[in-house]
């Protein structure tokens, strides 16, 4: 609390909704009015058959205005570290797979939030307030190590920095085609971690050459350009040439793609391991669709920028408490699987789903409690699940219309 209140003085005083039942409140995964949510809330903490009027909205406003939302960021790093110390968790060949991917969010159309966080000029109609989002994700246990909202004028590479300030030497990083640069290659390597990232064979001149030449791989030279050198610069990377390799892919498709890694030991990491190694980075994508239609990220509770920051960190916690949980099932689900034609997963929907309102009661019951809590929705999750259809291939729709989302249209539920 101390760290994360906009002043000395904020909550201080007794109220019906201090900091620990804020912090709660808005891990609820919210996305009803202000005082129906409030009213569930209570009516789930205080155990009542029927939902009481204990906090008003108008007093929900005023206490939001005094928490930061670096205290969410604060508990996910608590949690991802405790995770790692703690659990068995999946890797590929000794790395953890790390994905960094981003996309725009729609932010509620309120001047405060416009200015800050910029909007995107469409040809018809009104503008669209956007935000920009980035994280950086444990593909293998679907996990968001970090996430990052901003102004959308931050760019992905930019965003996608911050992210690697908290690598480990055990993590390999999965980049898509918009990311590879070579301060950013710079910036992986200074923490001793290793990357992966399919790289464009027309804009680099090295690469291009690979590709003309044919070759399955090559170790080749990257070389600073004269714009990388302010970048390189920022963060005091030295601005030596480096050491990678290209590895030449063919999709299913029958396009060929061309790979650069810093995996330049051919005995250790075979050429034949990057084309499923790239494909691994997909759950990135798919977490997307997690976090904008299963949480609805975008059905933002408040008409802050403060508010913005708080519901989105809020909810990528909720939700990488749900997948820790859901990981504690795994081994259950894979035998579940070995009695069965096909392999299953959990549905993660119905996860969250089951993790609303019990969320909160996680940090409030007695240990005896959360334990017998804990057993029963692993019980329930392993109730709910579905078959993993192999080679299930679908092509984007670019057209699709994405829900919108109003504070006078609020769900009842």
């Amino acid at each position: 609390m101390e760290r994360n209140r906009i002043s000395p003085t904020s909550f201080t005083r007794k109220r019906q909704l201090p900091f620990h039942s804020l912090i709660l409140f808005l891990m609820n995964m919210n996305n009803g009015s202000y005082q129906t949510e409030l009213d569930n809330f209570f009516k789930a903490v205080s155990r009542l058959d029927v939902a009481e009027r204990v906090v008003n909205k108008s007093s929900l406003s005023k206490a939001r205005k005094k928490l930061l939302f670096d205290a969410f960021i604060e508990l996910n790093n608590t949690m991802t570290a405790q995770f790692y110390s703690s659990f068995q968790f999946r890797s590929w060949y000794g790395f953890n797979l790390m994905a960094v991917d981003g996309t725009t969010l729609r932010v509620p159309d309120e001047p405060e939030i416009v200015e800050h966080f910029g909007f995107w000029n469409v040809a018809n109609g009104k503008r669209c307030p956007k935000a920009r989002a980035s994280q950086m994700f444990d593909v293998l246990n679907k996990i968001t190590i970090d996430a990052i909202i901003s102004p959308k004028a931050e760019g992905e590479r930019e965003l996608a920095a911050f992210h690697f300030l908290k690598l480990m030497p055990t993590d390999l990083v999965l980049l898509d085609r918009g990311y590879p640069a070579f301060w950013l290659f710079k910036l992986i390597l200074s923490m001793d971690a290793n990357f992966c990232a399919r790289i464009s064979c027309t804009k680099w001149k090295v690469v291009r050459k690979f590709y003309l030449s044919g070759k399955k791989e090559a170790i080749v030279t990257l070389h600073p350009a004269t714009t990388s050198f302010s970048k390189c610069k920022e963060p005091g990377l030295d601005k030596k040439t480096i050491k990678v390799r290209l590895v030449r892919v063919t999709l299913d498709t029958g396009e060929t793609e061309v790979l650069i890694t810093s995996l330049t030991d051919m005995d250790k990491h075979p050429v034949k391991i990057f084309a499923n190694l790239y494909h691994l980075r997909r759950p990135v994508e798919e977490d997307y669709k997690t976090i904008k239609c299963r949480l609805q990220v975008e059905n933002f509770s408040g008409k802050t920028t403060l508010s913005v920051y708080q519901d989105f960190h809020a909810k990528i916690l909720s939700k990488n408490l749900t997948a820790v949980i859901s990981l504690t099932v795994k081994d259950e689900i894979n035998r579940i699987s070995e009695q069965r034609k096909f392999e299953y997963q959990i549905n993660f929907a119905q996860a969250l789903s089951k993790m609303k309102h019990s969320i909160v009661l996680l940090f409030i019951r007695p240990m005896e409690i959360v334990q017998t809590m804990v057993s029963k929705l692993q019980k329930i999750f392993i109730q709910t699940i579905e078959r993993i259809r192999p080679g299930r291939k679908h092509e984007r729709n670019h057209k699709v219309k994405h829900k919108k989302f109003h504070f006078a249209y609020k769900t009842v539920s």
